[in-house]
């Protein structure tokens, strides 16, 4: 399980969530809890918000586990 990185495509972005990296201080789920809710699975449906949105939540996650790049930047 280390260094495992999930990841989830909305066709814009592609959001990236590490989970040994998360601190489980849930301020994604209570911005954004259409799109993170880890009481289901997958617990992230990244085509449940617009994606500024997402970007947006994704940026206050204090541990960096949620991480996000452009499709078009594809790494």
């Amino acid at each position: 399980m280390k260094n495992m990185t999930k990841k989830y495509d909305n066709g814009e972005i592609t959001i990236e969530w590490k989970p040994e990296v998360c601190i489980h201080s849930a301020i994604c789920f209570k911005g954004l809890p259409q799109v993170f809710d880890p009481r289901q699975k997958p617990w992230i449906k990244q085509n449940n918000a617009n994606t500024n949105d997402i970007i947006y939540q994704i940026n206050q996650c204090p541990s960096k586990a949620l991480s996000f790049y452009y499709n078009s930047e594809e790494k």
